[in-house]
């Protein structure tokens, strides 16, 4: 099976979920989408992402930014989870899962998307059957895969980098330009190299340029 690459289209799927029957490029619509992968229900590290990808989830919702999780459970185990999620959640804030979670026990989509833990010799259930590592993809609307990060199972997801370069993405699909290190919304931006500084001067009045020619920034401002 090929690699998945930034720039593949995400392998389309039907499964289970908590909200139902879903198939991936339907469920996604015309909307950014976030797959995300969880070693195994029950679990702790688990437990505090869940609930604080709930807590975000007005966050995504006004980046147009559709969220699912993934763990290789059924979905029995999946809804008593989110019990556990939502009552933990709450000594840190209101806490209510409400995208879905896929059920794959087989590890059918896990192995479709390459999410399965090959180095953790903990991370596998009573039969000895690899769990996920803690991957992320994000799809835009074109189902296009535009960013994937792997975590290993011993390490939380930082939610505040995956927003950052969602809107990083966003930004540079709607205007021609790229971002520079450690930047945050609202920070200067970098004019994108197939812009001439003719066009850079007409696109963006504030431009820089600097002594290093492959280096023009400006301020950007955006809703």
């Amino acid at each position: 099976m090929p690699s998945l690459r930034l720039g593949s289209i995400a392998p389309d799927f039907e499964a289970e979920t908590t909200a139902g029957p879903i198939k991936f490029h339907d469920w996604i619509g015309s909307s950014w989408a976030i797959l995300f992968s969880h070693p195994g229900d029950f679990t702790p590290v688990c437990t505090t992402e869940l609930g604080e990808v709930a807590r975000r989830a007005n966050d995504f919702a006004k980046r147009n930014v559709k969220l699912i999780g993934i763990s290789a459970n059924g979905l029995k185990d999946h809804n008593k989870w989110v019990e556990d999620i939502n009552e933990f959640g709450a000594k840190y804030g209101p806490t209510d899962v409400q995208f879905p979670i896929i059920a794959d026990e087989d590890r059918k989509i896990s192995t479709l998307y390459d999410m399965l833990d090959e180095q953790d010799a903990t991370n596998r259930d009573a039969k000895g059957l690899p769990f996920t590592i803690r991957t992320v993809f994000v799809v835009d609307p074109k189902k296009v895969i535009r960013l994937t990060i792997s975590y290993p199972a011993s390490t939380g997801r930082n939610f505040d980098e995956i927003l950052r370069v969602i809107d990083s993405l966003q930004l540079g699909d709607k205007h021609k330009v790229t971002t520079p290190v450690n930047w945050k919304k609202g920070d200067d931006v970098i004019v994108h190299p197939a812009v001439s500084n003719d066009e850079a001067k007409v696109l963006f009045p504030e431009v820089t340029f600097h002594k290093q020619p492959y280096l023009r920034t400006t301020p950007l401002k955006v809703e």
